[in-house]
């Protein structure tokens, strides 16, 4: 490979994008999906190309890494971080099989699940006291492939599938109470965005719950009407929790403002459009239309932080372009030649 290649301010500034930019597909991905459910399908489309379009990115710089320093990708494995990449790809799957690309969904699944099994433990182990919000994605990720897994096995009446997505689900949230004493508190007043995926773990352990419902709802036989109760009452504790943590948080930036872009910030994005998108699918689920008015305007509020987010995102990508090209410039003028 070239110097000139190998220097380039754009190889230079994608290799600076940290794990936590992950949080941007699953942002762009949920905000789809919740677009969708609302019947605004030129609008969910344009989403899932934007997200489609930065997971083939994130993918390529991921697989890129692993190859070129291992080292250094065996060190951003064990961060909370990488898990965004698990949740990323269940999103997407999700969005997929909404539209009716079974195919598609299943293979997306497939890799989640691979990528689920050799990173959780890693990320795990390196779990310490008081974390930031990044490590509520441990039950993020593993409820992604409850939410994936449930939406298929409802759209291909696949019965071992549903059942399948029950393991993923109990377990995300056994992993959320384990993540909630580890995360620190001082978070909801210091943290700079991904503090708000201590609701968005809840949001999409609520989804979850209401996607398995939806698929015993197809006509399989999935459990008895003990368990269909059981799987009832703790979707709605879910949900309930999820739009508590949301006031809270919500208060929180009100009294305690943090303006200014941050990557993290992606990761407020994504409750958002999860909890739009977890109230709406209840509402479906359990026939309570009284929730679709606020799953519509938690969806809009979604829209515009995605809106205010991609703006400063932009901003920030055009100064850190500059930069790298200052230090592409600085590696030419020093190479051998």
């Amino acid at each position: 490979m070239s110097s000139g290649t190998s220097s380039s301010p754009l190889r230079i500034w994608w290799a600076q994008r940290p794990p936590a930019a992950g949080a941007a597909v699953m942002a762009t991905g949920i905000v789809s999906v919740a677009l969708h459910l609302t019947g605004h399908e030129a609008l969910s489309r344009t989403a899932l190309v934007l997200a489609c379009v930065a997971w083939v990115a994130l993918a390529a710089a991921f697989v890129h890494l692993l190859l070129a320093d291992r080292a250094r990708w065996v060190t951003r494995a064990g961060t909370p971080g990488t898990l965004a990449a698990v949740a990323a790809t269940t999103v997407l799957g999700t969005r997929f099989s909404l539209l009716g690309r079974a195919s598609l969904a299943a293979g997306l699944l497939a890799l989640a699940a691979l990528l689920w099994l050799g990173l959780l433990v890693p990320v795990v182990r390196h779990w310490g006291r008081r974390m930031p919000g990044a490590v509520f994605l441990g039950c993020v990720a593993t409820e992604g492939l409850a939410v994936l897994g449930a939406t298929l096995a409802a759209a291909t009446s696949t019965a071992r599938l549903a059942h399948a997505a029950l393991v993923p689900f109990w377990l995300g949230i056994v992993l959320y109470l384990v993540a909630l004493f580890r995360f620190d508190l001082r978070q909801v007043v210091r943290g700079r965005g991904d503090h708000w995926v201590a609701g968005g773990a809840l949001a999409i352990s609520a989804l979850a719950g209401a996607k398995l419902l939806a698929a015993a709802g197809t006509g399989m036989y999935l459990w008895n009407a003990d368990d269909q109760a059981v799987l009832h009452d703790v979707t709605v504790f879910l949900l309930a929790l999820d739009l508590a943590w949301y006031a809270v948080l919500l208060a929180a930036e009100i009294a305690w403002p943090r303006p200014g872009y941050d990557v993290r910030r992606w990761s407020t994005v994504f409750p958002l459009g999860m909890t739009a998108a977890a109230t709406l699918s209840v509402a479906a689920v359990l026939d309570a239309p009284w929730l679709d008015a606020p799953g519509d305007a938690l969806l809009w509020i979604a829209v515009a932080g995605w809106l205010a987010v991609a703006a400063g995102a932009v901003v920030r990508a055009r100064s850190g372009l500059r930069s790298a090209a200052s230090e592409a410039s600085v590696i030419r003028s020093t190479a051998p030649r």
